[in-house]
């Protein structure tokens, strides 16, 4: 087994009053030549939003872009004619395609913490789609729960790669042991709340774990915990 951890202090950051972004990879002001995303997956951003807030419209092609709400509430406005509102607990997925343009404000009182997760596509140019699902968490406690998944099925997500990603919210003392693909695939783990023993290795809040060739991966909650497992093909 092969790990690569990213601690929650090493993140690039960036404030512009309204916005609060912590860059995992590289990304806008942030750059690091050796953080420029982990295999497939390009972009993870733990981002903070003031009421009233929020990005205009603008574009995006080719990549499969996900939002995973943790407080507040935000809109979503889009050149498909989508206008939805999203709130705690629910995912979106934008797959960008052959492209697509959308906006995305604070609508609500409180401040939005929403991450940010791009991961590359399989296939090229296809016609642009959205999706929205709502995970209560008080029906997931620990149970881990699959939000984004490249099978097909009406409880999730579905992605354009063969990528799975799946939320966690677990009492102290439970273990989890995630399995996937040794062959082609690899796993990014990443803390929202409590702590983690993440293949022997000490995870706290917002710190995140890279781990591959190995069939199996160990998660055992220290304290109570939320988190999220991406898992994506190796880029050869």
């Amino acid at each position: 087994m092969k790990t690569r951890i990213i601690r929650a202090q090493e993140r690039g950051r960036k404030d512009i009053g309204w916005l609060k972004s912590n860059f995992t990879f590289s990304f806008s002001s942030y750059y690091n030549p050796e953080n420029n995303g982990f295999e497939l997956l390009k972009t993870f951003n733990d981002d903070y939003v003031t009421p009233g807030n929020g990005f205009g419209v603008h574009p995006h092609m080719n990549m499969e872009i996900i939002s995973v709400m943790l407080a507040g509430k935000m809109n979503h406005k889009d050149s498909m004619g989508y206008s939805e509102v999203v709130e705690k607990d629910w995912v979106q997925i934008m797959s960008a395609g052959s492209g697509l343009r959308h906006e995305e404000h604070n609508v609500g009182s409180e401040e939005v913490n929403f991450l940010q997760i791009w991961i590359e596509p399989k296939l090229q140019n296809i016609i642009p789609r959205y999706q929205r699902r709502y995970f209560p968490e008080e029906k997931r406690r620990n149970h881990l729960t699959t939000i984004v998944s490249y099978e097909e099925g009406q409880s999730h997500c579905w992605i354009n790669q063969n990528a799975k990603l799946s939320v966690g919210f677990f009492d102290t003392g439970q273990e989890i042991e995630y399995t996937f693909n040794p062959v082609n695939k690899s796993v990014f783990v990443f803390n929202i709340s409590g702590k983690q023993l993440i293949a022997g290795n000490e995870i706290n809040p917002r710190d995140a774990i890279g781990l591959w060739e190995t069939a199996q991966v160990n998660i055992r909650c220290a304290t109570e915990s939320r988190f999220i497992i991406i898992e994506t093909p190796v880029n050869h």
